[in-house]
């Protein structure tokens, strides 16, 4: 495995996203119906997907860093690293700052309130926006792939629109 992928990052990295999305979802759903009987448990799931999310970013960008200075790049290809490392620390820094801050005020038995709610859909698009300057790096730049077919080597990547290869999608 680790010749096809010679870092962890794109493996971790879906992590952080599903857990800062479940947060989202679990903390809205125990603030907005708070009379509901399991809205508890809604919030105290939230908040243990946020720090799920919190330590998974770390790990991320940890392995992040690795993929960083090891990945074979061009100049454009660097700026976009660069914008994507960026976004990254941004995001980590909330979602840490937001986990600490959820464990400080638990502590006192508080669930989690409208406004921290606020903060912690802002961390989301943080997170989300890492998340697709992420794929640009990988889908448009072609970042940390083995090899990139050659649009131009044959008729196979013609699409099948425009008369390309034929074959059995079933399969």
């Amino acid at each position: 495995m680790i010749e096809i992928i010679p870092n962890l990052h794109p493996a971790l990295v879906h992590f952080p996203i599903a857990f800062t999305s479940a947060a989202v979802a679990f903390i809205a759903i125990g603030t907005a119906f708070k009379n509901w009987s399991y809205a508890a448990q809604c919030q105290m799931t939230g908040r243990w997907m946020l720090w799920g999310a919190a330590l998974f970013a770390f790990v991320a960008a940890a392995f992040g860093w690795f993929a960083f200075n090891s990945v074979a790049h061009d100049e454009v290809s660097h700026a976009a690293m660069i914008l994507h490392r960026n976004w990254a620390l941004g995001a980590l820094t909330a979602l840490l700052a937001l986990a600490a801050w959820d464990v400080w005020r638990g502590r006192s038995g508080r669930m989690p309130s409208p406004g921290f709610l606020v903060l912690l859909v802002a961390a989301w698009l943080l997170v989300m926006s890492t998340a697709w300057h992420g794929a640009e790096l990988v889908y448009r730049h072609g970042l940390g792939v083995m090899n990139l077919p050659d649009a131009h080597a044959g008729q196979d990547m013609v699409p099948h629109e425009a008369g390309g290869h034929e074959h059995d999608h079933a399969h």
